[in-house]
């Protein structure tokens, strides 16, 4: 027999290891994988033999004993079964935390499935007798000593009730602390005053009034209702309030459609009567701009809080590429951050998921994992999942192999909040508890609101085709508003008379608007983010050509080049980069620049100028090609040193991030990023220019058409690494056709500069015009060594970048062939015209692709009065490479094309047939071919007989 004292001392001994070690369950496995049972055998294997023990059981006993030999024997004494029932008793705790999620009331429509084994007592080696007994694990809970009941019930109402939490995977003891210590404290149950609830009942009233309003005014119209999920208005607005009151000043906002027009009328207070305009597929008042659908639509409000004054909502515009926008707002975000010092909790980014989104789209993995990066961190989203339970027409179950939507939010240990989506107290609770958690860690949450899809997934659909029950459920199940002025009612908060004179005022507020919208002749479309943008109007056309001046006085490129090349003294470096750093000191001091030199001291110009530069990508610190070398590594101490960052006092900021294996989402974020710097330079390179293939969408939705779609205009630069060397059809095309087929309207800037000089100073251009748009530059590889590929220093400190570069060698009298080409290819006409002694060829190169300068061709082909030929040269296939769209000018002038031929392929995979075709494409463009044709089959297909004819 034991004493009672002595069981309660080892327990509470047990606790203490217990809470220590909990978070490395590896170190307890020995006592939570044991019966109650087996413990009391294992006593008494440990009394008659301690050597038949192992050592960590040896150890425990050991300890138990010593305790007991300490204390006085006369107390009462009990079974050893007590201290296995007080193990199974934290077992419970255990399983509740990490399971009571699988057993919640979450769900408003369905029953939930059932998952094994429950958390009945019987499963804990517990019995009902036992509920009535008092035990000291209640300390583990914050009760004391207690009744077994007491415990049960703090479990269930914190865990089982209406909020289902996971959060015991997390890996950081402080945290899961936090948590545990917030929820069970207060049971998970919110407390809030009567006019706490009718402050919820006003805003859930808006959010299901404004629903209905629409769907009486405009029957069969496409909005996306938020019909189901009504209680997303009043979530969001508890936090908005709630996280101001900590501070926070601005709010972004990305979500997809459903709900986003309750969103932009309830929380961005947008005019209703602007809303309904739209709802009429009115015009847009300005003649360039398409506009887009009225569920796609950015918004920028003001909005004044009772505790910390203005604060700024920002909901971006996105298409209907589900979860795209993600990025982009964490983008937005950590922009805002980074201007306004730093500050993690001066800005909240908030994604909006669908289940079936967040669950089947990849850029909501690629986004969560970038979420703590050095390069990407905006301080913790908070995600908020709309969870209809259904896709477009597609059911949970097919929808994802995963237990939970949410599960994404595991691989960076989110705590995942799942809440019964008809309960707008328990929804009020979480988002103040979530955004707490936000504020405090600075990492992101997840909110799950479990609710349902009252419509198909438009209006016009008709969901009772694929999902009869579930819609019969649904059809009988009463609105959450409903539901809400039942519990006020029985409270005695609200009476019937106050609901129906709620909704009687809404509705003629709707309806004085709706008369209203009626006299809007054209829908306004404003410029997103105006306030940043508003000394950058949209760029007329007779500014596309206009002269800009980038030069930049010698004694200045001198200092700034030699201050970005030197280490501090005392400091020493790998002995090859130390070499890179020497030679470009000799370059500036020989006069002779090259590319990875001319990229270095655009940056440094502009960062002398006060114009910050952030460059992000997969290895841009080093560069791919070796060729950058932003950061200088010490090689003693591992530390990094920028040395663009030591230009002079006062200078602006040099950011460079090598970022995690995506394209996609770091894309969206640099895109989001500088979309609130007009004035900086942001810039994304892809590893090789063919990997943009991976963030296609944001190339496709917000690039190229997002100023014509949404008013939104954006100043990112994106390099891509092109060239035909022999690197395979996956490392040689970035796709040149691909994005000159987006343009249109002046949209995009896409070059490909041929020389160091053109590289600098179109970099400088693209802060110094007055206006923006999205540069995409097609950047060399060979070329970054090329012994020709240098510019004399003379071409920085005059000129401007050129938008054609005219053959200043060539006698223009003695010209007959007249070559037009872009990019690393003109170096190989030129090696091989010079080897020829070709002098009635004249090499003319395209510096910008678009904004195509055909008036400017014609001037210069002007210049050769003797030209019998006019030939356009590409590397690429001709189906592929700039000349699909060019040939629209080109053709008129009887230019004839010399290309690789017709393919499927960018490139061939061979080298030795790589070096065939270049030596092929060199040698048409020369009058020969060793083709096994006949002389005249040569001369029409391989040499191209007639001006019109196109070259295969």
């Amino acid at each position: 027999m034991y004493v009672i004292w002595l069981t309660e001392r080892m327990y509470e001994l047990f606790v203490s290891l217990h809470l220590n070690f909990m978070f490395n369950m590896d170190n307890l496995s020995w006592i939570h994988q044991i019966s109650p049972q087996e413990l009391e055998d294992l006593y008494k294997r440990y009394l008659n033999d301690k050597h038949t023990v192992d050592e960590q059981w040896l150890k425990f006993f050991e300890g138990f004993e010593l305790a007991r030999k300490n204390y006085n024997e006369d107390q009462v004494f009990q079974s050893p079964s007590i201290i296995g029932k007080e193990f199974s008793v934290i077992e419970m705790i255990q399983a509740y935390r990490q399971r009571g999620h699988y057993f919640t009331e979450t769900n408003p429509v369905r029953k939930r499935r059932v998952y094994y084994p429950d958390l009945t007592l019987e499963n804990f080696g517990l019995e009902e007798a036992d509920l009535d007994m008092d035990f000291s694990a209640g300390n583990d809970v914050g009760l004391g000593k207690t009744k077994l009941r007491n415990i049960l019930d703090l479990l269930k109402e914190t865990y089982c009730r209406s909020i289902g939490v996971e959060f015991m995977y997390i890996r950081l003891p402080d945290i899961v602390e936090w948590l545990r210590n917030r929820m069970e404290s207060g049971r998970n149950r919110p407390m809030f005053s009567v006019e706490d609830k009718k402050r919820l009942f006003k805003q859930l009233s808006d959010s299901v009034f404004f629903e209905k309003f629409l769907q009486k005014r405009f029957p069969g119209q496409k909005r996306f209702s938020l019909e189901g999920a009504e209680n997303f208005i009043p979530a969001v607005q508890i936090m908005i309030d709630h996280a101001s009151s900590l501070g926070v000043k601005d709010f972004v906002f990305g979500m997809a459609h459903r709900g986003r027009l309750n969103m932009l009328a309830n929380i961005l207070n947008k005019p209703i009567e602007q809303i309904f305009a739209e709802f009429d597929g009115k015009e847009f008042d300005e003649i360039n701009v398409l506009g887009d659908v009225k569920y796609h639509m950015g918004y920028v409000s003001y909005r004044t809080t009772e505790h910390s004054g203005v604060v700024t909502l920002t909901l971006s515009p996105n298409p209907s590429h589900l979860e795209a926008v993600g990025p982009v707002v964490q983008g937005l975000s950590r922009s805002k951050i980074d201007k306004g010092g730093g500050d993690l909790n001066s800005v909240i980014p908030v994604v909006v998921h669908g289940d079936a989104s967040v669950a089947g789209q990849g850029i909501v993995y690629e986004q969560v994992q970038m979420s703590e990066l050095k390069a990407h961190r905006a301080g913790g989203t908070i995600h908020i999942v709309i969870n209809n339970q259904v896709g477009f027409t597609t059911d949970y179950l097919d929808g994802r192999s995963s237990i939970y939507c949410t599960d994404v939010a595991k691989v960076i240990q989110s705590p995942i909040f799942h809440v019964n989506g008809d309960d707008i107290e328990a929804i009020a609770y979480t988002m103040k508890l979530a955004v707490d958690y936000r504020m405090k860690f600075n990492k992101d949450v997840f909110v799950d609101l479990l609710c349902y899809r009252r419509h198909g997934h438009n209006e016009s659909d008709e969901p009772r085709y694929t999902q009869p029950q579930l819609y019969k459920a649904i059809g009988a199940h009463q609105d959450p508003l409903q539901l809400y002025s039942l519990q006020l009612m029985s409270e005695g908060v609200i009476d019937e008379a106050y609901t129906e004179k709620t909704q009687s005022e809404y509705f003629q507020r709707m309806d004085a608007s709706l008369s209203d919208s009626k006299s809007i002749e054209k829908v306004h479309l404003d410029v997103f983010l105006h306030e940043q943008w508003k000394a950058l109007p949209r760029a007329e056309e007779d500014e596309i050509y206009t002269y800009v001046d980038t030069t930049s006085d010698i004694d200045i490129l001198m200092e700034v080049g030699r201050k970005a090349n030197s280490i501090p003294h005392g400091f020493t470096v790998y002995s090859k980069l130390d070499k890179i750093l020497q030679s470009r000191l000799d370059m500036l001091d020989k006069g002779e620049i090259d590319w990875g030199l001319a990229e270095q001291l655009a940056y440094a110009t502009l960062l002398n100028e006060g114009s910050n530069v952030r460059v992000c990508g997969q290895d841009v610190e080093r560069g791919t090609f070796s060729h950058r070398h932003a950061v200088v590594t010490f090689e003693d101490t591992s530390e990094k040193f920028y040395p663009l960052n030591h230009i002079r006092k006062g200078q602006a900021k040099f950011e460079i991030y090598n970022s995690l294996l995506s394209e996609y989402a770091v894309l969206g974020f640099e895109y989001g990023y500088a979309m609130y710097r007009p004035n900086d330079l942001t810039i994304w390179e892809a590893q090789f220019g063919d990997f943009a293939n991976g963030a296609q969408i944001i190339i496709d939705q917000f690039i190229a058409s997002a100023e014509e779609k949404w008013g939104v205009m954006n100043n990112l630069v994106m390099f891509l690494p092109h060239g035909y060397e022999g690197q395979g059809p996956e490392h040689s095309s970035a796709r040149i056709e691909r994005f000159l087929n987006f343009c249109a309207n002046y949209n995009l800037d896409v070059l490909q500069c041929s020389t160091p000089a053109s590289l600098f100073h179109a970099l400088r251009r693209h802060l110094k015009r007055p206006y923006r748009k999205p540069l995409v530059m097609f950047t060399p590889k060979s070329l970054l060594r090329h012994p020709q590929c240098v510019s004399n220093i003379s071409e920085f400190t005059e000129g401007s970048f050129e938008l054609i570069i005219d053959d200043l060698l060539a006698e223009k009298q003695k010209v007959t062939h007249f070559v037009f080409c872009s990019g690393k290819v003109y170096y190989d006409i030129i090696s091989e015209r010079d080897r020829r002694d070709a002098g009635y060829m004249a090499v003319v190169r395209l510096e910008q692709l678009y904004p195509f300068a055909f008036q400017m061709l014609k001037d210069i082909i002007s210049r050769y009065p003797n030209t019998e030929q006019l030939i356009w040269l590409q590397d690429e296939p001709a189906n592929m490479g700039p000349w699909m769209f060019l040939s629209k000018w080109l053709r008129p002038l009887h230019f004839r094309l010399i290309s690789r031929p017709f393919s499927s392929s960018p490139a061939a995979g061979s080298y030795s047939l790589h070096k065939l075709r270049q030596k092929k494409l060199i040698d048409k463009l020369f009058g020969e071919c060793h083709c096994e044709r006949t002389k005249v089959e040569c001369k029409m297909i391989c040499l191209g007989a007639t001006s019109n004819e196109i070259q295969l």
